[in-house]
C-alpha cells in the first residue's frame, strides 16, 4: 500500500513508521504542524507538537530513508480543537481535545488529504488493533492494556477505518517498542510521553482559559441553592472538581465538596458532597458507529468514560433522539461534555458525547 505515515516526533509513530516500511510499504513521512508559534519548545514531557518533535520526526524519517513534509494544519487545529475545547468550557462542558483531535486533524483533515493524494492509508503510532470481520472492520482494543488507546480512537467511522493502519496494535507493551527504536538507532528511543493538553503545555488551564474569556465574578451554591462561595468565572470549574473552590462556608459534616454542576447561563457553580457525584444514568445526542451498527435498539455493552478509566458493565438504547446508557454500578464523576465509548468485549462499538447525567444520589439525601 501506499502509506502516509502521520509522525510526531516520538518514539510511537517513528516505530510505527519504520514496521510500514518493513513490510513493504511505500511510505512518505509528514509533521502536522498544528501551531504557528514559532518559539514553541517542548518541556520534559509537557507539549507535543512543537518545534523540537517536528525535528525529531525528520532525522526519524532520514533514518528510515522515506520522503518527510511537514504540513501546516494550524488554521483546522485552531477552528476545530482549540476553538471548540474554549466554547465547550464556556457552555459549562468539559471537553476531550484529543478525541477532536483525532475526530476532525488526523483522520479527517490529513486523511481526507491523504486519500486525494493517491495514499491508501494513514499510519500512526496509536496503540489499537483492526479486526476484519464478514461484516467490515472492527476496531478493538490494543494488546497491552496499559498503553490501550482506543478510547479516544472511538470516533473514527467506518470509513475512517478502511484507511487506516496500527502496526503497533499488537505489541504487548510499550518497553518493546523502545528497545526496538533503540536497536534501529531512533534518538527518540527514550523520548518521554508528551502529557497534558499539548496546546496548554504549562498545564495551567484555568489561566489559559481565563485569558481567552476573561473573568466574571459568580456565586458557588450548595444543592439546596444556598450561596457557599464565589468564583471569577464558571468556565474555570470542572464536575468532580475538589481543589481551587475556596469556599466560604463549610459542609454541614464538615467533609470535602466537589463540583457537581456548572451553569455557564447564570455564571454558576453547584457543589456538594463526593457521594452525590455517582451518576446513574447518562445520555448524548451526538454519536457515531465505528464499524457495523449494533442490530438491536437495546443492548447489553461496556462503557468507558474516560481514556484511562474502567470499563463498566452497561445497558445501552439507541433511539433517533440519541443514545441512553444506564451503567450497572454508578459511575463517578461525570461531566457533561465528556466522550462516552461503548464496548462489547474488546470491540469498540461507538460513541457518544454526553449531554445529560443523573445523579444517583437525590437533592435531599
Amino acid at each position: 500500500m501506499r502509506i502516509l505515515a502521520a509522525m510526531s516526533g516520538g518514539v510511537d509513530s517513528a516505530v510505527a513508521a519504520a514496521r510500514a516500511v518493513d513490510a513493504g510499504h511505500d511510505v512518505v513521512g509528514v509533521h502536522l504542524a498544528l501551531s504557528r508559534a514559532g518559539g514553541t519548545l517542548r518541556t520534559g514531557s509537557r507539549g507535543c507538537c512543537t518545534i523540537e518533535d517536528a525535528l525529531d520526526a525528520r532525522r526519524a524519517a532520514d533514518l528510515l530513508g522515506i520522503p518527510f513534509y511537514v504540513w501546516d494544519f494550524s488554521e483546522r487545529f485552531r477552528d476545530d480543537v482549540i476553538a471548540d475545547f474554549v466554547s465547550e468550557y464556556q457552555a459549562g462542558r468539559t471537553p476531550n481535545p484529543c478525541m477532536r483531535c483525532n475526530e476532525k486533524i488526523k483522520f479527517a483533515a490529513l486523511l481526507e488529504r491523504a486519500i486525494e493524494l493517491g495514499f491508501d492509508a494513514v499510519c500512526t503510532g496509536h496503540y489499537a488493533t483492526l479486526v476484519s470481520t464478514d461484516a467490515g472492520l472492527e476496531l478493538h482494543r490494543a494488546a497491552d492494556n496499559a498503553k490501550d488507546q482506543s478510547y479516544v480512537l472511538g470516533v473514527l467511522t467506518a470509513e475512517q477505518l478502511a484507511h487506516t493502519y496500527f502496526p503497533l496494535g499488537t505489541t504487548p507493551s510499550k518497553a518493546i517498542v523502545r528497545a526496538e527504536a533503540a536497536e534501529r538507532g531512533l534518538t527518540v528511543a527514550q523520548k518521554p510521553d508528551s502529557h497534558d493538553i499539548c496546546f496548554i503545555p504549562d498545564g495551567d488551564t484555568r489561566g489559559w482559559l481565563a485569558e481567552k474569556v476573561g473573568t466574571a465574578t459568580g456565586e458557588i451554591v450548595d444543592r439546596t441553592g444556598a450561596v457557599v462561595g464565589s468564583h471569577e468565572g464558571a468556565h474555570a470549574f470542572t464536575v468532580g472538581q475538589r481543589r481551587g473552590l475556596k469556599l466560604g462556608v463549610p459542609a454541614p459534616d464538615g467533609k470535602p465538596r466537589f463540583v457537581l454542576e456548572v451553569r455557564p447561563v447564570s455564571n454558576t457553580v453547584v457543589v456538594g458532597p463526593k457521594e452525590a457525584l455517582a451518576t446513574r444514568e447518562i445520555a448524548g445526542e451526538r454519536f457515531s458507529w465505528a464499524g457495523a451498527a449494533p442490530a438491536e435498539s437495546e443492548f447489553a455493552c461496556d462503557v468507558q468514560i474516560r481514556a484511562h478509566a474502567e470499563p463498566v458493565a452497561a445497558r445501552a438504547v439507541v433511539s433517533e433522539s440519541g443514545v441512553t446508557v444506564v451503567p450497572e454500578e454508578p459511575l463517578d464523576g461525570v461531566a457533561p461534555g465528556q466522550t462516552a465509548v461503548l464496548y462489547i468485549g474488546t470491540r469498540v462499538l461507538g460513541q457518544f458525547t454526553i449531554d445529560r447525567t443523573v445523579s444517583a444520589v437525590p437533592v435531599d439525601a
